[in-house]
């Protein structure tokens, strides 16, 4: 197979993952309402950890994610910390406000701290992007290289896109539809949240 055609390969099955309905999907359009380069930074977060994890990977260490409570203990420092963002948003609402970047963290770490703590992105990456992984070495250094860039570019690109139309919808239909987009966020990431707790709770009793 053709580079350009792997590639592509590649475009279609990221652009799949990263429109799936999310935790980083849920923070970029919530931080979206007040900035359209929110995604680009969140992007950016989740960029700082994927990266070496990539690398990880192409040198095997995705082993890792087998060890006995590792995928548990993500899942509840995960729901944790998507449990805290939601109380974030629910008790700006509640003050009458709608400034999540004053309650929660910034975007970048956001988009770090949500990558950690989402085992399913893990997993993700030990099954689908390994595999993508390998098939790019096919084509050597350079195969890789291009694989990761344009991994990261439809992470990059979707994100930025999803809070430009935010932020645009915030602006033409005012404090409403914000306050609107931060209702469902928080309840959004509360389900995440609660999910993600009892999914580790379930691992770890099994």
């Amino acid at each position: 197979m053709p580079l350009v055609l792997f590639l592509l390969e590649v475009m279609l099955i990221s652009l799949s993952g990263a429109m799936a309905p999310g935790p980083v999907t849920t923070v970029v359009l919530g931080k979206g309402s007040e900035s359209p380069h929110a995604g680009a930074w969140v992007s950016i977060g989740h960029g700082i950890i994927e990266i070496p994890l990539m690398v990880a990977l192409l040198y095997g260490v995705g082993r890792l994610l087998d060890t006995p409570y590792v995928k548990p203990a993500i899942a509840l420092v995960g729901g944790l910390f998507l449990l805290f963002m939601a109380w974030g948003m629910f008790r700006s609402l509640r003050r009458g406000e709608t400034a999540a970047t004053r309650n929660t963290s910034s975007p970048v770490v956001a988009g770090i701290l949500l990558t950690l703590g989402n085992p399913y992105f893990l997993v993700w990456w030990a099954t689908v992007g390994a595999a993508m992984i390998m098939r790019s070495v096919a084509f050597g250094l350079i195969g890789f290289v291009a694989f990761a860039v344009a991994h990261l570019l439809i992470d990059f690109s979707w994100n930025y896109s999803l809070s430009a139309l935010s932020y645009k919808g915030s602006q033409v239909l005012g404090a409403r539809f914000q306050t609107g987009v931060f209702l469902v966020c928080g309840v959004a990431l509360a389900f995440f949240g609660g999910k993600l707790m009892v999914d580790g709770v379930v691992q770890l009793l099994a």
